[in-house]
């Protein structure tokens, strides 16, 4: 292969990248911070200056005064001071926070430097036709029921309860249920809902038994927290996996994080290269 070619190609390559902002990273260190010519300068760009003056003014809707100003800058030398004092003292080391704070620093300035290419419809509908389940509409289901309490009817709570439901099935099917059953806060008339919001009025193993009915006729009992029900479900939705367009953006999210992950999964195999890795046994 042509050298010219080869060089384009590992221009082309993020961990290339990443390392050379991590060494322009590591010589400003160098020479502003710690044993270079300007060790023992503090420099606040004028871009910085614009930035503390520009967070006064969102906190508190107005320009900062030349004191508050001055306050602002001498918080920013302390910082500063502070940092490399501690640094020279070895404070940061072995310290949990700060290494999880530098590990997320890395690891965002790897995912920036990488290089991935907007995903085609074909692999955002492989993603999507692999992860149905993480797009899958909600089940829905619209029905009557009528309430029979445990307390009132006692042991002959099921028998009451297949009774009703034999009297139903021969009512009108938009029969008024007021004086049907027994009385409970929860509407007799449930309109479209999902899986979610049913449990949540009715319970989980309501919902689940509740979404297996056949939309039509009157059924049950079916047992709640609070007791008994006769359900009549008007109509009931499976739910359904959706087309790539009605979820694009959520399927570009997902796979886009994914395709991150992976680069930064083999961002840390080839670091690991150059280094041997010893667990010590224990004791």
């Amino acid at each position: 292969m042509p050298p010219s070619k080869t060089l384009a190609r590992w221009l082309h390559e993020p961990l290339v990248h990443f390392f050379a902002i991590g060494a322009l990273l590591f010589g400003v260190f160098h020479a502003e911070g710690s044993g270079g010519p300007g060790a023992n300068r503090i420099v606040i760009t004028s871009s910085q200056v614009d930035a503390i003056v520009a967070a006064f003014a969102r906190t508190w809707q107005r320009q900062p005064t030349e004191q508050e100003l001055k306050s602002q800058l001498d918080e920013r030398v302390y910082e500063e001071l502070a940092t490399r004092e501690a640094m020279a003292m070895g404070l940061d080391r072995d310290d949990a926070v700060i290494r999880r704070r530098l590990r997320q620093k890395f690891e965002f300035l790897a995912e920036d430097t990488a290089d991935l290419a907007p995903a085609t419809d074909a692999e955002l509908q492989a993603w999507l036709d692999a992860h149905p389940d993480s797009f899958r509409t909600e089940p829905q289901v619209a029905f009557r029921q009528v309430y029979l309490s445990p307390e009132r009817r006692g042991a002959s709570l099921e028998k009451d309860a297949e009774a009703l439901r034999t009297k139903l099935e021969a009512a009108r099917p938009d029969e008024n249920l007021d004086a049907w059953g027994d009385r409970l806060t929860l509407p007799n008339d449930v309109a479209r809902s999902s899986r979610t919001e049913v449990a949540r009025l009715f319970g989980d193993g309501f919902a689940d038994e509740i979404l297996k009915v056949r939309p039509g006729r009157w059924t049950g009992p079916i047992r709640s927290g609070y007791g008994m029900h006769v359900v009549f479900v008007r109509e009931r939705d499976d739910g359904r996996v959706p087309a790539l367009a009605e979820v694009r953006p959520q399927v570009e999210r997902e796979l886009t994080a994914d395709r991150r992950q992976k680069q930064l999964d083999a961002t840390y195999q080839k670091l690991l290269e150059g280094y041997r890795v010893v667990v010590e046994k224990r004791p």
